[in-house]
């Protein structure tokens, strides 16, 4: 990247609009459909003793390097490792650094997917045709069919209006008018939802603890993906967000309270969604049946359901956009960075990536899950990993630091630098490994 673009690089107008863009990127549709199936299937309020030891030990620690790297750098995944490695004479920095992005873009491309059935049952809801419609079998008569290209190339276009006009005017002013309303609304759809007969049995499902699945190791590997993933690890979104912070933001803090407000999104999703369900008797399950099938029975037989079925899929959108416009923002920088684009020829280009590779997702459940485990479970946590080796290993933990620590109001000790470099990226390998055995933890 030459001086002249860097000069001319985009920065925040403050915190606010940074953090809120960075709980817009981490609060995506796994807050939603799985956090509430894992804290009911792992021992309740148990499950949130790793749970959170692990978010707020390991996924701060990992936000604050990548926010840091790319503060650093004032580039993306490829800029950031080509100078890192460059400065210690280390070959292939550019190609490692393309990893995240190629994860990143393999992400975009199933979300997009994932945006689409979003939007359509939106329209459903508006429609109030959850009363008229089959609902079981509704979903599978529309995913995996041709149906679903319009809403996957619908869920791109939104994502291109609001990228195209660049982080203050585009990213940062949507994501002020989203994520603010999403926490309203799910407030109130969590105080009707515990206000139904019968919620407090889908409480105590959540909340109840049993004490021995902390005995089992599988409830904190769980609990270690589950935090690792949900505050969007992955050395792509966060690092290139950090790219656009200025030198005095306070990177420590705003790790904390990204972190912080995705979890309480976490929550609210699952006093929301588990009470309603048992409160009529339906099957709590994990996956998108949680989304697209539950919700909408409960929606045909709860009172005033068209308008709270609205507002719950209007949520949704919500935190599925936000999602989708950082991972777009990623690629979208590589290609300005990268081949020189304008942004207005960036968002173009990353669009045309997410309808072409898009489409065969749209027309092949089998294949949608097959590239969906392929990314999340190989691409996606090495290139995590790939990001701490880089920062904290040959960036060098001192610079590292010291570049955290830059506009920090409460810096971190030394025992900070310690736990990143070592810990830190250890469990990430340990991350990658797990996910591999298990089939995915994220």
């Amino acid at each position: 990247m030459s001086s002249k673009n860097l000069v001319e690089r985009e920065t925040w107008t403050g915190k606010l609009g940074f953090i809120l863009a960075c709980i817009g990127s981490a609060i995506g549709l796994g807050n939603i459909w799985m956090f509430p199936w894992r804290l009911g299937q792992f021992g309740g309020a148990a499950f949130l003793i790793p749970y959170l030891l692990f978010v707020f030990l390991l996924g701060t620690t990992g936000l604050m390097g990548e926010f840091a790297f790319g503060r650093s750098q004032q580039r993306g995944p490829i800029g950031a490792f080509e100078k890192v490695f460059k400065e210690k004479n280390i070959p292939f920095g550019a190609i490692i650094g393309s990893i995240p992005v190629a994860a990143i873009g393999g992400i975009f491309t199933f979300y997009s997917v994932v945006v689409g059935w979003v939007l359509k049952y939106f329209s459903l809801a508006v429609l109030g045709a959850f009363h008229h419609m089959d609902i079981d079998s509704a979903f599978e008569s529309f995913a995996g069919h041709p149906e679903s290209i319009f809403w996957n190339i619908l869920a791109i276009l939104i994502t291109l209006s609001i990228v195209i006009f660049g982080i203050k005017q585009g990213i940062e002013k949507v994501n002020k008018i989203m994520m603010p309303s999403l926490f309203i609304i799910f407030i109130l759809l969590m105080v009707r939802s515990l206000s139904l007969p019968g919620s407090i049995e889908g409480v105590n499902y959540l909340l109840l603890p049993d004490w021995s699945y902390l005995l089992k190791p599988i409830t904190w590997i769980m609990a270690l993906g589950q935090a690792f993933f949900t505050v969007s690890l992955g050395g792509g979104a966060m690092l290139v967000l950090g790219s656009y912070l200025r030198k005095d933001e306070d990177i420590p803090s705003s790790a904390i309270q990204t972190a912080f407000f995705d979890t309480s999104a976490a929550f609210l999703a699952a006093f929301i969604i588990i009470p309603a369900a048992f409160a009529f008797h339906l099957d709590v399950s994990a996956g998108p049946p949680l989304l697209f099938i539950t919700m909408p029975h409960i929606f045909t037989k709860l009172s005033g359901g068209t308008f709270f079925g609205i507002a719950f899929f209007l949520c949704i959108i919500f935190a599925a956009i936000s999602t989708e416009v950082a991972l777009m923002e990623v690629i979208v920088e590589a290609f300005m960075d990268r081949l020189g684009f304008s942004r207005k020829k960036g968002v173009i280009a990353a669009a045309c990536i997410g309808i072409v590779f898009g489409i065969p997702l749209d027309l092949n459940m089998s294949l949608f899950g097959k590239f969906a485990d392929f990314i999340t479970i190989y691409l996606l946590p090495l290139s995590a990993l790939l990001a701490a080796i880089a920062f904290f290993w040959i960036y060098g933990i001192e610079r590292a630091q010291a570049e955290v620590n830059q506009g920090a109001l409460r810096p971190l000790g030394k025992w900070w630098g310690f736990f990143a470099k070592y810990i830190f990226v250890f469990v990430a390998a340990i991350v990658l490994v797990l996910g591999i055995i298990y089939g995915g933890i994220g």
